[in-house]
């Protein structure tokens, strides 16, 4: 079914009810890597109730299952491709919580029938208690078989440009071969990530890693890098994914800093793949 242009834009999701525990968000720190070497205390506070941190990237799994679907637009899910993912914290993420999510279409760009289509979601959470804001998750899907719908063809904002010098600095974290497997406990369940038959079928040799632990683990590259592990020091953070990463491969993540922005870029040096592109945080 095509795109039913401008009528997406009017579809919302409101007052969706969710909660997070303690647990959760230590089990989603494991499922990014933090903690894989007991002893680094800096690490330690993100998987350890004592005195818990949480990753501010929790927010992405926190109210999983909210926000528009594929189909409720009229995307062909098979032929749809999370493109990226940028994330604004109001503030920091609670060890536990009550919410209730927001979500609409923020925007749908028309590239053209051979082209495909661009399609931006949001869904803030709010506490449920003050209803203030916690975060914003702004998701946009590449939907390469569902372009000629009539709409507008305006192009996204441009991303923000990192320095042309070298890095300020180079943070390189490894991947458990099971990571994939921890990391869909938070609630991606899609079984390319888990099911080699699954994999191979969509043209891979093996399970890859999802795109948002590799978010995820660019945020762990923030906050060793540019914020003494310190959650409240980010306000924002956003990247596009470029290739997939594969379970066991070690990421080496180049970072510059402008004031209070960070520029980063992902690579898995040992097949020369850029993985994550256009990356952008804003310390607070």
């Amino acid at each position: 079914m095509p795109i039913n242009y401008p009528a997406v834009m009017s579809l919302r999701e409101e007052n969706r009810a969710f909660a997070w525990d303690e647990r959760d968000t230590m089990l989603y720190a494991l499922g990014v890597g933090m903690g894989s070497d007991p002893m680094d205390e800096a690490e330690l506070r993100f998987v350890y109730e004592r005195g818990l941190r949480v990753v501010p990237t929790f927010a992405t799994v926190a109210a999983w299952g909210a926000g528009i679907s594929a189909e409720q637009i009229g995307l062909d899910r098979r032929r749809t491709l999370h493109g990226e993912e940028h994330t604004r914290f109001h503030r920091p993420m609670p060890p536990s919580a009550s919410i209730v999510a927001d979500s609409r279409v923020v925007s749908v760009i028309d590239k053209g029938a051979d082209k495909g289509a661009v399609v931006e979601r949001q869904t803030t959470l709010f506490d449920a208690v003050d209803r203030e804001p916690i975060a914003t998750i702004t998701r946009t899907a590449f939907a390469r078989g569902d372009g000629g719908f009539g709409g507008p063809a305006v192009e996204s904002a441009l991303a923000p440009m990192r320095p042309s010098r070298a890095p300020d600095i180079m943070v390189e974290l490894s991947t458990r071969p099971d990571l994939a497997l921890l990391y869909r406990l938070s609630g991606d369940r899609n079984p390319l990530h888990a099911d080699p038959g699954v994999a191979r079928a969509a043209g891979f040799e093996r399970p890859i890693l999802h795109g948002l632990c590799t978010y995820g683990l660019a945020c762990r590259a923030v906050l060793r890098a540019f914020c003494d592990y310190d959650p409240s020091a980010l306000a924002g953070i956003g990247a596009r994914f470029s290739a997939p990463v594969v379970p066991g491969d070690t990421i080496r993540f180049d970072l510059w800093r402008d004031g209070d922005d960070v520029f980063f870029e992902g690579r898995v040096e040992a097949r020369d793949s850029v993985v994550m592109k256009n990356g952008h945080a804003k310390l607070s």
